[in-house]
């Protein structure tokens, strides 16, 4: 999800941009009102956002010549729900363009989308499918992260499709390319992803179970 600076054509920083921009809209909305009515959740956001922070920073060379890294959104994205997600996303995106030469600030607007827009959407879905369809919390967390982080790399490698389509193929072609290239070390990442983010829920029932069953008390008006 770190598409580096410069890499993407204007029109296309842009377009994502102006595609980002409603839901970080949404997110700080969101945001604003939750902690307004309910000040005691501040630490447990601040530790989601300090999640993802940690996680996105890794980065794991890959045999294929790119690098890979854990997303850290599947956590938020369960707790808060994928709007309010989508501004920490943001925040940790911008930190690390701007201090760890991770992505770029031409190529926020993609990164953001990615990482802090469909991941997040894909993990919240599944978080409460599967919530909903009586599996156990550790299960709905696993797959929630593991398949967030792993929809977050489709969606770069969709982008990178759209921006350098394939001069025989198109972009799907192109698209096959780049997924490729992922999944060699994304799989296994995402995985391990998910197990990690099942132990850190474990760790913040034992130490945060009255935030988090407010968080649960509020369900869907969170996200």
């Amino acid at each position: 999800m770190h598409i580096m600076e410069g890499f993407l054509p204007a029109t296309h920083c842009i377009a994502w941009g102006v595609a980002s921009a409603p839901f970080l809209a949404a997110g700080a909305i969101k945001i604003r009102r939750v902690v307004r009515t309910h000040p005691e959740i501040k630490l447990l956001l601040a530790a989601s956002g300090a999640y993802v922070f940690i996680l996105s920073a890794l980065k794991l060379p890959s045999v294929t010549g790119s690098c890979s890294h854990p997303t850290g959104t599947g956590l938020a994205a369960s707790l808060f729900g994928p709007s309010v997600t989508a501004i920490l996303g943001a925040i940790v995106l911008l930190f690390q363009a701007l201090l760890l030469a991770h992505g770029g600030l031409t190529t926020l607007g993609a990164n953001i989308f990615s990482m802090g827009i469909v991941g997040p959407m894909v993990a919240y879905w599944l978080f409460r499918s599967l919530k909903s369809a009586g599996a156990s919390p550790a299960i709905a967390v696993f797959f929630a992260a593991a398949l967030g982080d792993l929809s977050t790399y489709v969606t770069t490698a969709f982008q990178l499709a759209l921006a350098f389509p394939d001069p025989a193929g198109g972009v799907l072609r192109s698209a096959e390319k780049f997924l490729g290239i992922f999944a060699i070390t994304q799989v296994p990442l995402a995985i391990s992803e998910g197990l990690l983010t099942v132990v850190v829920m474990n760790l913040l029932g034992k130490y945060s179970s009255s935030e988090l069953k407010l968080l649960g008390s509020l369900g869907r008006r969170v996200a």
